[in-house]
């Protein structure tokens, strides 16, 4: 079977998001002072084939684990969907 795989990657809470703050800083300049809080992370999404649900699972959190996220800076979720 295939299966997509869409993967959420964002830094961890107590650390600084200098990307967020600077994108954060500068929404009241384009008058969108109601929104704060920004945090910006990375999406990635790709297709595995598996035997399984569970299979593919397994392989795309080690995929994430192994090569994708750096795990002292950052944290992930992921969806899988069979097409």
């Amino acid at each position: 079977m295939k299966f997509r795989a869409d993967i959420d990657i964002m830094p961890l809470p107590a650390l600084l998001d200098p990307q967020g703050k600077a994108v954060g800083n500068n929404l009241p300049n384009i008058g969108l002072s109601s929104i704060s809080n920004v945090r910006i992370g990375k999406h990635i999404t790709l297709e595995v084939e598996a035997s399984s649900q569970e299979v593919a699972e397994a392989q795309v959190n080690e995929a994430c684990t192994k090569l994708l996220v750096n795990e002292i800076m950052e944290g992930f979720s992921f969806r899988l969907e069979a097409l």
